[in-house]
């Protein structure tokens, strides 16, 4: 089966954040025909349409990062009952200069952990109508809220609850059948493909 890249953003800079444990439990319980390269977001400015005329690198780099891959997967913890600034700010370089959007028609999943028991549903809800508005197809289930109980995550990925590992590992699977869905439609001829015969057309 073809590997399909896969970049995924932490939207937490923080050094101990949660949702980078959780990214690499979910890296760890992944199929194994994904591959997976963290997207970095820290070093982005914030973005103002002033560098539309001259990118700075880690603009591009980000632009170039998502571009190169196959599908895109957010793990995110909720600010605010909203998308953290960190993360929508590396959207929106994603998403410009105006007629480069880099996100458009790249499958992605949504994923946060939260200790509250909400588990970061309105960081997503809020993140559904960015991608929505460009034009980035989302998995739309399984949902995943994950209310995090340090015990069940060691810090190099290994998920020690048992019924965790089942639905974080059901969530990666369910999103790789996703990847491989988007990414067969949108492959060249496809579209062609389903057309009417000419030949048809003229009886």
């Amino acid at each position: 089966m073809a590997t399909h890249k896969i970049g995924y953003f932490v939207g937490s800079l923080a050094r101990g954040s949660i949702n980078r444990t959780l990214a690499k439990a979910l890296v760890s319980l992944a199929p194994a025909d994904l591959e997976f390269t963290e997207i970095p977001i820290k070093d982005l400015p914030l973005y103002s349409y002033d560098y539309d005329a001259d990118f700075p690198p880690a603009g591009w780099a980000l632009k170039e990062a998502v571009e190169a891959s196959d599908g895109i997967l957010f793990v995110s913890p909720e600010y605010n009952r909203s998308i953290p600034g960190a993360l929508k700010n590396a959207i929106d370089w994603g998403s410009r200069p105006w007629g480069t959007n880099s996100f458009a028609r790249k499958p992605t999943g949504i994923i946060g952990a939260s200790p509250g028991s909400i588990g970061t549903a309105v960081m997503q809800s809020s993140m559904r109508s960015v991608l929505s508005f460009l034009d980035a197809p989302q998995l739309n289930a399984p949902e995943a809220y994950v209310k995090y109980n340090p015990a069940a995550f060691g810090e190099d990925g290994e998920v020690t609850d048992d019924a965790t590992a089942k639905f974080l590992r059901h969530y990666m699977e369910e999103y790789c059948a996703f990847v491989q869905r988007v990414t067969a439609a949108n492959a060249p001829g496809h579209i062609g493909d389903l057309e009417p015969d000419a030949e048809k057309l003229s009886r």
